[in-house]
Order: structure tokens, then C-alpha cells, then sequence
């Protein structure tokens, strides 16, 4: 009868000795630091973890905003676009709904992911509180931002995202 420590009993190689399993232990450990030391150099030298030079004026810079669009909103304008490939149309007009004509508008396309390309629009009046801007539109997704402002004061801005065709 054959008992189970026979199998055993046959294996031939070395034994599994303290050196070796220290060699195993230090190996696997090195690995791992390396690993780590890769991932943190990687994770540090991508990001200098500075979102904002200043938390105060990042706050100052949000109460303005902040201001602004509740001037905006107490204003009921309504602004609306249409852009295609190669054109974009603004159209605005106050509360009473009379165009208005005495303000500046700004278009920039931003794309979400690359800044670099980013479009900024020349739009030109074409009417009473109507412009037109036929410039570089391409398709793919984008964010509209419209602005308008009179003697230098922004009075309405417009962020959206569009998928333009």
C-alpha cells in the first residue's frame, strides 16, 4: 500500500532552505517598491497639485460670478443660438422682447478636452440684435460660449455644450 507521503518522498530538486525563501521575500518586496516608485514619480511629475495660486482671489473670482449671473438673470434676456458646420446665428433680445443693438458679442468654441483647440469666433451684425459668425465651425463636440458686453461690462454670458454635425 502506497501511502501519500510517497509522492513526496520522490520529488528531487533543493530544499527550500531560509536563504531561499529570504531571496523569494526581498524579490517580491523589490518589486513592489519599484512598482510604487514608478506610479508616485509618474502621479507627481503629471500633476503639481496646484488647482488655484490663491484661495482668496479663486473667492473673490466666485462672488464676482456670482453677482454677474444674478444680474444677468434680473435682466430676462433671451439669447439664442444656432450653430451648424461653418456658421454659428446668435440672436438676442431684452424683456420686452426689442432686440438689442447697443451690445458687443464674443463666440468661442472650446472643446471639452484640448484647449489648444479652441476656436474663437468672429461674429459680425447682420440685423437688429442678430449675428453671424462664418468661421471655422467643424464638427464634434464643443462648448458655446457666448458673451455680450457694452462699454467694456459683460452683461450676459452663455455657456452650452453642442454637438454640431
Amino acid at each position: 500500500m502506497a501511502s501519500p507521503m510517497n509522492g513526496l518522498d520522490e520529488m528531487k530538486g533543493r530544499p527550500l532552505t531560509g536563504r531561499t525563501v529570504l531571496v523569494c521575500f526581498v524579490a517580491f518586496f523589490g518589486v513592489v517598491f519599484t512598482a510604487n516608485f514608478i506610479m508616485v514619480r509618474a502621479a507627481v511629475t503629471s500633476f503639481g497639485g496646484v488647482e488655484t495660486e490663491s484661495s482668496y482671489k479663486a473667492g473673490l473670482a466666485f462672488r464676482a460670478e456670482s453677482e454677474a449671473a444674478a444680474a444677468q438673470a434680473a435682466r430676462h434676456w433671451q439669447v439664442d443660438a444656432h450653430v451648424e458646420p461653418g456658421r454659428l446665428d446668435v440672436s438676442a433680445r431684452d424683456a420686452a422682447g426689442r432686440p438689442i443693438t447697443d451690445a458687443v458679442l464674443a463666440a468661442t468654441l472650446q472643446h471639452p478636452t484640448n484647449r489648444q483647440l479652441d476656436v474663437t469666433l468672429d461674429p459680425v451684425a447682420v440685423g437688429a440684435g442678430q449675428w453671424r459668425a462664418e468661421d471655422a465651425v467643424t464638427s464634434g463636440q464643443w462648448e458655446l460660449v457666448i458673451e455680450l458686453t457694452r462699454d467694456g461690462e459683460r452683461l450676459f454670458r452663455s455657456t452650452n455644450r453642442v454637438i454640431i454635425r
